[in-house]
């Protein structure tokens, strides 16, 4: 005769009741060994919830705390940690837009084209900068300067894009096709090349191929390159990233 199996019941005590205002499940990307490459992947799971302008807006506050960081650091193992996060995010960011975004611009505001060819010339300076600063290390003369000049620029094309871009293009999309794009654009971003690369097109098809031809070399780097451990890293500004 067989013996029946004997089936292991496991209880799970339910979680407590939280009282009082009940936050968004999701707020922001999962950080820490979520986030960065050689572990596991970034959540999408709040780009369905995000439109595309808040995920970009988001991006834009990480790359303000990865400067600050840098900036506001003595410590040069922090400093650069922070500036491979830096060249991480807006590389990666960088082409997303431009092979998602800015088509999506050019098709739904009248002014579109104008206003992403606008912006794809601020990414090519940006790039430019990018470029040099990545190839530098913490404790170069012209590590800082070349940072702060980088970002200078960053934030003027941010204060347009967020101000007048993308309020356009919210107004032209709608709720929903706006979601759409924004699991598009992050979805778009595991593909991309994760350094600058300036020299490459800046528009699809030749970008998209450029891209996937580079990004498996930037991704082999990333394996071998420090990125911030949150677990270890002191809040900045009395906040938990």
């Amino acid at each position: 005769m067989f013996r029946r199996p004997i089936r292991i019941v496991r209880f799970v005590k339910p979680a407590a009741r939280a009282y009082g205002r009940v936050l968004p499940r999701v707020t922001r990307r999962t950080y820490g060994e979520y986030h960065f490459p050689g572990n596991k992947a970034e959540s999408l799971e709040h780009s369905q919830i995000f439109k595309v302008s808040q995920a970009i807006q988001q991006d834009h506050s990480e790359l303000e705390d990865y400067y600050k960081r840098i900036i506001n650091s003595k410590d040069r193992d922090e400093q650069r940690r922070f500036q491979n996060a830096f060249v991480w995010e807006l590389a990666r960011h960088s082409i997303a837009e431009e092979l998602v975004v800015y088509p999506t611009l050019e098709k739904a505001v009248s002014d579109g084209a104008q206003r992403a060819d606008h912006d794809r010339a601020e990414h090519q300076k940006v790039k430019e900068q990018l470029y040099e600063f990545q190839n530098m290390k913490p404790g170069d003369e012209k590590f800082l300067p070349t940072l702060e000049a980088l970002f200078k620029d960053l934030k003027h094309h941010i204060k347009r894009e967020e101000e007048e871009d993308l309020v356009k293009l919210e107004e032209a999309l709608g709720l929903t096709q706006s979601k759409e794009l924004c699991q598009k654009f992050e979805k778009t971003t595991y593909f991309t090349p994760t350094r600058s690369h300036p020299s490459a097109p800046d528009k699809p098809p030749f970008e998209t191929v450029v891209g996937l031809m580079t990004a498996p070399i930037d991704k082999i780097r990333d394996l071998f390159t420090k990125f911030p451990d949150y677990k270890k890293t002191k809040p900045y500004g009395g906040q938990s990233p």
